[in-house]
């Protein structure tokens, strides 16, 4: 095998509690974390010339050793005593640096697709390891699908598949520090955290309803005031039809679930129109 082509998925946050501080400085995370249809094509081939080229479509993303693309297939070459080189192209569609993993999602195809390509016959869970190397979401990226994240994120139990249902995405057009967020939500107090357990139970039941009625992140608390625009935003997806809303991640993405397609491609229309955004995207729940 010379080539491998790979779909590398977005993910979004069912719920995002922040249940503390660890020693090693990190926040102890309890999440459910969910793949949505939408992806990143990642090109990856070999080349006789030795080293890392990356090519992406957007011209302003960094292809060098900034790239968590670059960063994987650079652990892997040095890890696995890999000699040749090799061309990975990004063909992106998630937003960037907008709380959907775009990168980490990235970052574990290349991690996975080397694997493949080189015939390293890598394990699952040497893979995973691997990967929190890389960061903090890229395990749950190797994974997908429904999943329990916690510790940093790298604690994953397998769920159930989640019940499916349309997603409009929307990305302010303010991007906000996944670290300046972090450093705010130890300053708020958080009134009320997600309820996980109900949450999983209606994921084991197919209750798209109930999953709506549960979506919770803590982290809304320190965004909305960066970015109030965030709020607006939940506020019209209910208002055009949304079962729920709720931000993703850090932020500053908000996404609405709906159980219409016409309702969910209507509201992705207007909320497009009204904010003058480039980043809005109808998807639907992806289970593996």
């Amino acid at each position: 095998m010379e080539h491998i082509n790979l779909r590398a998925r977005a993910k979004i946050n069912l719920t995002l509690d922040v249940t503390g501080i660890r020693s090693d400085g990190y926040h102890e995370l309890k999440m459910i974390m969910q793949t949505v249809e939408l992806y990143d094509r990642v090109f990856i081939k070999k080349t006789d010339k030795p080293g890392i080229k990356i090519k992406s479509n957007l011209e302003w993303l960094p292809c060098d050793s900034r790239n968590l693309a670059y960063k994987a297939a650079n652990l892997m070459m040095s890890r696995y005593g890999i000699d040749d080189g090799v061309f990975i192209e990004l063909r992106k569609s998630i937003p960037v640096a907008a709380g959907l993993a775009g990168g980490s999602a990235d970052c574990a195809a290349v991690l996975y697709g080397m694997n493949i390509l080189f015939g390293l016959g890598v394990s699952r869970s040497e893979m995973s390891k691997a990967a929190l190397e890389l960061g903090s979401d890229v395990p749950y990226c190797l994974m997908r699908g429904t999943a329990l994240a916690e510790g940093r994120g790298e604690i994953l139990t397998k769920l159930p598949p989640c019940p499916n249902a349309w997603v409009v995405l929307a990305k302010p057009t303010m991007s906000l520090s996944t670290a300046a967020v972090y450093k705010a939500i130890d300053a708020v107090e958080i009134g009320e955290h997600p309820d996980c357990d109900g949450m999983i139970e209606d994921i084991k039941n197919s209750d798209i309803y109930g999953v709506s009625k549960k979506l919770s992140n803590v982290l809304e608390a320190a965004s909305i005031p960066m970015c109030p625009m965030i709020a607006d935003i939940k506020k019209d997806m209910l208002d055009l039809g949304a079962l729920n809303s709720l931000m993703s991640g850090s932020g500053p993405t908000v996404y609405g679930l709906f159980d219409n397609k016409e309702t969910a491609k209507g509201a992705a229309d207007k909320i497009k129109k009204k904010y003058r955004l480039r980043d809005v995207v109808l998807t639907k729940i992806f289970n593996v």
